[in-house]
């Protein structure tokens, strides 16, 4: 069997792969525990700022007034919701700045109001979001459960160790408990949005999706992020590098 030579790479493992990948994301939303900045900086960059926040609330709550005052035609409800999707994501287009978010949620606005006019269904305009947060609950559960938090992984690449955190009892217990806790998230939405999705009531529907959303979503970023930053403290030289 030949041996490596001296200063060859060693390939990535999956998980230091994945780990990569999730850390990028997380450094693109603003969200680096090697950064410096403070707890309501990082929430609010998460969030995307002002224009993150009108982008995720105000194609749904178009939505849901419209379909609340007038729910025929249904294609004017949706209709509406897509369009102000699409408006943002040629606004960011034309300022040339990332257009990833408004085109995310422009593809999600308008396979969901594909579905709904396909079923004639008010209420089928909210499956996509049931999928996704089916999704990403059991992948976040199954993760943590199995010793591979997603949270860990993210974490340990943003922080340049890997996946040597598996090694420290006190970090995979932290992740585990943070894993769980957005799995617990996602499936609250859940929990309580589908009944009402089984009794077809597309206004109650609709608001409470907003309310399970960034309301719940920022307070569990401001957790996580300080559960890491309390497991990765700075030192003072890197207090005094980060402010020179």
């Amino acid at each position: 069997m030949s041996t490596p030579e001296p200063g060859a790479e060693r390939e990535p493992s999956v998980s230091e792969a994945f780990g990569a990948a999730l850390g990028g994301a997380a450094r693109r939303a603003g969200l680096d525990p090697a950064d410096s900045s403070s707890t309501h900086k990082v929430v609010w960059s998460a969030m995307g700022g002002w224009r993150g926040i009108l982008e995720s609330v105000l194609p749904s709550l178009a939505f849901v007034v419209l379909f609340t005052v007038k729910p025929e035609p249904l294609i004017l409800a949706l209709g509406v919701s897509v369009g102000i999707a699409a408006l943002f994501t040629v606004v960011r287009l034309l300022q040339k700045s990332p257009p990833s978010a408004a085109i995310g949620g422009l593809v999600a606005a308008g396979a969901a109001a594909g579905l709904a006019l396909w079923t004639g269904r008010g209420e089928d305009n909210f499956v996509p979001g049931f999928i996704t947060n089916s999704v990403y609950g059991s992948i976040l559960l199954v993760s943590a459960l199995i010793g591979w938090s997603l949270i860990g992984l993210a974490v340990g690449f943003l922080m340049g160790e890997g996946t040597a955190w598996r090694g420290d009892r006190r970090k995979r217990r932290a992740f585990f408990w943070l894993g769980i806790a957005w799995a617990a998230l996602f499936f609250a939405r859940l929990g309580v949005q589908l009944p009402l999705y089984f009794a077809g009531d597309v206004t109650a529907l609709g608001t409470l999706k907003l309310i399970m959303g960034l309301p719940l979503f920022a307070p569990m970023i401001a957790v996580t992020w300080l559960v890491v930053r309390a497991l990765y403290p700075r030192t003072p030289s890197e207090d005094s590098t980060a402010g020179a």
